[in-house]
């Protein structure tokens, strides 16, 4: 990999040492001029005409299938939203639930998708991961389903500590299994049909690099005659009736949270457009640094992250976590607080240097 070239493309490194894609990801400057040829186009030529649909329509079709090809799965498996928030919506909102059914998750979990299970009729177990090693995570979870329990939910990568939790290992249950792909999705290699899961939530801004607004949905093909459209949308018919009863539209696009701006479709494409060309030793690039970072803040403070987990690393700073990243900040070092656990996030990508890596450990 060609890192001049890769950081030469994001504008922002060459302000500061940008260790946050775990929120958002740095723009690569040709997902901005993309996403304004679009707007000017709009502007001046309209939103309107048979060529302006057609366009939209091929933008949505290549949209799911490169993020289809992204995660490892057949574009008619990909619904196009606007967030993982919105995933984890449609799909509890998808199942089929009855009075006393029951969900799992952790007490690891953002609220993302915590609020989608709050929001339905499910009874929710919360298995206590967050404290616990990585491997032993989904045997915890196990540990809590009961005959009742209609939907396991939780994240692969957590957003906290950034360990892996093995959801592979969930799959075999019997039980529909949500998975919040927030921080795996272009943080690293997926396969998501090798998983298993019913549901896996795809956030286009953070680790893809996309525009804010951008996301999908993995629907397995195997659960989809068994759930609903509870969130229908234009795209989500073939055909339908004047008192609005619909024929779905094939596969997970009935899923679809209704319109993605086009200058956003086309600037997502374009990002992962750029980390593609980055090449295919990005993955393992990423993971050496964040194994870098891991160790050399584990010289000066309590790090949270397990060795050989994710690009995320957590640490526990010798003084207060906020005073710590505003400090941070100013010296030119972007991570994040994560609340309620006085804790700070390093978010690692292919695009981190090893000097980004030595400012934040010198700035702690």
């Amino acid at each position: 990999m060609n890192l001049d070239a890769v950081r030469a493309g994001l504008p922002v490194l060459e302000q500061v040492a940008y260790l946050n894609a775990g929120t958002f990801g740095p723009l690569p400057a040709r997902t901005i001029e993309t996403v304004e040829r679009q707007n000017r186009s709009e502007l001046e030529d309209g939103r309107t005409g048979a060529s302006y649909w057609e366009e939209v329509s091929g933008l949505r079709a290549r949209a799911r299938q490169t993020i289809g090809r992204t995660i490892g799965a057949p574009s008619e498996t990909i619904a196009l939203t606007r967030s993982t928030t919105d995933g984890c919506n449609i799909a509890v909102s998808a199942l089929r639930l009855e009075p006393g059914d029951e969900a799992v998750t952790t007490d690891a979990e953002h609220f993302g998708l915590l609020g989608a299970l709050a929001a339905s009729s499910l009874r929710v177990h919360v298995a206590e991961v967050n404290a616990m090693p990585a491997a032993d995570a989904a045997a915890i979870v196990r540990s809590h389903i009961t005959p009742k329990t209609r939907l396991v939910a939780l994240s692969h990568v957590v957003w906290t500590t950034g360990h892996v939790i093995p959801v592979e290992q969930l799959a075999d249950a019997g039980i529909p299994v949500l998975v919040d792909g927030a921080q795996s999705v272009g943080a690293g290699v997926l396969d998501v049909a090798a998983l298993g899961c019913a549901f896996y939530t795809v956030s286009g801004q953070k680790w893809l690099l996309g525009p804010d607004g951008t996301g999908a949905l993995y629907v397995n093909p195997e659960h989809l005659a068994g759930l609903d459209v509870a969130f229908p949308s234009y795209y989500s018919q073939q055909s339908y009736e004047d008192d609005g009863h619909f024929l779905p539209s094939e596969g997970a696009a009935r899923f679809d949270y209704g319109s993605v701006p086009a200058p956003a479709l086309g600037g997502l494409l374009e990002s992962i457009a750029f980390a593609e060309e980055a090449g295919a030793d990005r993955f393992e690039r990423a993971q050496r640094m964040a194994e870098r970072c891991r160790r050399l803040l584990a010289e000066r403070v309590e790090v949270v992250t397990e060795p050989g987990q994710s690009t995320l690393v957590a640490f526990r700073p010798n003084g207060d976590a906020t005073e710590t990243v505003a400090r941070l900040a100013s010296q030119g070092v972007v991570v994040r607080e994560l609340p309620r656990l006085g804790w700070v996030r390093a978010s690692i990508g292919f695009w981190t240097s090893e000097d980004d890596v030595d400012r934040l450990v010198a700035g702690i």
